[in-house]
């Protein structure tokens, strides 16, 4: 209290680092954003395996043809409208006190702009990492 009998006004609470902030928003990502990054990953998670199983058997089978570049753009396209197509059947609007069921077009291009990074890890890491391990 002041010499006048008044309250002092509260301190300002201390503000986070920018650590803190992103720590906090990886721990608790909004349900739309989680649901588009779940959808993608496990559609490229899927396609990286088939691609992979593709690679091992045309190395091993002289055969097959050498159609690596083409099956790795398949997959990228597949991987970004399933992801797309997943996350806006997933991801619903807000409907208030209703029980009707509402999507966007928004939710698709959510899934999309989540699938681009995604997809591009997931090549990274099975043809950088995983296939030189497998041999």
């Amino acid at each position: 209290m002041t010499d006048d009998g008044r309250r002092e006004p509260p301190a300002e609470p201390a503000g986070r680092s920018w650590l803190d902030v992103r720590v906090r928003q990886a721990r608790n990502p909004p349900p739309p954003v989680f649901r588009a990054v779940v959808a993608n990953l496990a559609v490229a998670i899927v396609g990286a395996v088939i691609l992979l199983a593709y690679d091992w058997l045309a190395a091993r089978d002289p055969s097959l043809p050498d159609i690596g570049a083409a099956l790795t753009a398949i997959y990228v396209v597949v991987v970004l409208v399933v992801g797309s197509t997943l996350t806006y059947l997933w991801v619903e609007l807000p409907t208030g006190a209703g029980t009707e069921k509402r999507r966007s077009p928004w939710a698709g291009l959510l899934g999309f702009f989540a699938a681009v990074p995604i997809v591009y890890l997931v090549l990274v890491v099975a043809l950088q990492v995983v296939q030189p391990a497998l041999g």
